[in-house]
């Protein structure tokens, strides 16, 4: 009988090809004109597991777009694993900062660069895939397998939170598997750890009753606009602190032995400053180590700002409202309804004068944090170091996956985070891309960890 190897290799071109296809699917979730491409894309995920070999396969339809789920349990004794990914991707703005039309797959350098290449769509048909060539390398699977693939992560994933928390028996698992976070750095097989939670809102500023005239009214009309920025100002200081009372809490510390690994893994700030953020400077808060400020302390981020004239030429308005998208992602203990409370609270007591603020909530999670020394985590480091041929390194992500909390809350199960993906990836931004390298590679370190998983439980 072949072995994965031999399958995974004699299979390469065909799942190259199905990624290409894949990727070639504008489902940008937030947008409602991509509704049809929405549904092209979770029947593509739908294809694929079937051809894994995955029993009722199914769209669950609801009030958003479809969850895709498959299983298959025929590994009796066995531990089961809950495997997650999405195949809704993030708009494309601004398109004119493209080098190659973002949905049509271009290859540059053993790169595939388009909208979707690493968050998530090829991390997560790399894990379909590994089940595909276990399957048809043995036969059966090392494992119990459930995979639950959505089209909201991007949009806050309403539909899979409520999913989970109603059908805790049919999700029923030992572990879950996400991959849908990056590597440290190539050739570092990373664990992650933590998970920052979220809480996205909308501050919503009016002032006069309409847009006035900026000579008849200026100076005694209040401005949307500025007032919004002004009440935005005062919400963190230029140290990075936020000012919020109560904001910080019930931050949680990151231990001592989570601080010393990270100080054990090479890392130039001078280097991920210029090639990584691309700025002239790091900021952030003061007294506070640059893995710190990206894992494990919370922040406050504005995102935009739309509000009164903004098209060419000049139009001489004081705006009578304005509009801020704005985030604090959290860490561990933080409440994110309380956190939300704060916010609407320090807006009531400091909008300016004439200036009225409703904060409006649109999609909140909790941090996460996975333990170790759990069989599964353990387990998945062993797999990516036989994988990949050195130690793998555990780390905090600055971002949220809210359905990882999700598992946490109501089926109390811990998530193994191994991602596949490279800190260079621009997710969420122009000429997105990801290794193919690292595509196959991702699929042999998921089906050892299955392997691994399964032998585990027979010794």
């Amino acid at each position: 009988m072949p072995s994965f190897s031999d399958i995974a290799n004699l299979l390469r071109p065909r799942f190259e090809d199905e990624l290409f296809d894949f990727l070639r699917i504008p489902s940008i979730s937030t947008l409602p004109e991509h509704k049809p491409d929405i549904a092209r894309a979770a029947e593509f995920a739908k294809q694929q597991l079937l051809v894994a070999g995955l029993e009722a396969v199914e769209l669950i339809e609801g009030s958003g777009h479809p969850l895709v789920y498959g299983e298959w349990l025929g590994a009796a004794g066995k531990p089961t694993v809950l495997l997650y990914g999405h195949y809704d991707v993030q708009p494309v703005d601004p398109l004119d900062q493209w080098d190659s039309p973002p949905f049509e797959p271009t290859v540059r350098d053993g790169q595939v660069y388009a909208r979707g290449a690493s968050d998530d769509k090829g991390q997560v048909l790399a894990n379909i895939k590994a089940l595909e060539a276990l399957r048809q390398a043995h036969g059966e699977l090392p494992v119990n397998v459930k995979f639950l693939i959505e089209g909201e992560e991007e949009v806050g994933g309403e539909m899979i939170a409520s999913y989970v928390a109603t059908n805790k028996e049919r999700l029923a698992a030992d572990a879950a598997l996400v991959s849908d976070t990056a590597m440290y750095a190539a050739e570092t097989p990373t664990i992650c750890t933590g998970l920052r939670g979220m809480v996205y809102t909308e501050w919503l500023a009016t002032g006069a009753e309409r847009d006035l005239h900026s000579g008849l009214f200026g100076g005694v009309a209040p401005n949307a606009v500025f007032g919004l920025v002004e009440l935005l100002a005062k919400c963190k200081d230029a140290s990075g602190r936020v000012l919020i009372p109560g904001f910080y809490d019930r931050v949680r510390e990151p231990s001592s032995a989570e601080k010393a690994s990270w100080e054990r893994i090479p890392f130039d700030e001078d280097k991920y400053r210029r090639t990584e953020v691309g700025a002239s400077t790091l900021t952030g808060e003061s007294g506070y180590s640059v893995f710190e400020r990206l894992g494990a302390r919370p922040t406050f981020e504005v995102h935009g700002i739309p509000g009164g004239f903004t098209g060419p030429g000049a139009k001489t308005v004081i705006p009578a409202s304005a509009a801020a998208k704005v985030s604090a992602r959290l860490v561990p203990d933080q409440d994110p309804e309380e956190i939300l409370s704060l916010m609407q609270d320090f807006a009531a007591a400091n909008a300016p004068a004439g200036i009225e603020v409703e904060v409006r909530l649109i999609h909140t999670a909790p941090a996460t944090l996975a333990p170790t020394d759990h069989p599964a985590i353990s387990t998945a480091a062993r797999a990516l170091e036989e994988v990949w041929g050195s130690e793998t390194v555990f780390i905090r992500s600055g971002g949220s996956i809210p359905v990882v909390g999700d598992f946490q809350e109501h089926l109390g199960i811990p998530t193994a985070l191994m991602g596949y993906g490279l800190p260079d990836d621009a997710l969420h931004a122009p000429n997105e891309k990801f290794s193919l390298r690292n595509f196959h590679m991702g699929i042999a370190s998921t089906a050892r960890f299955l392997e691994l998983l399964g032998q585990a439980e027979r010794n």
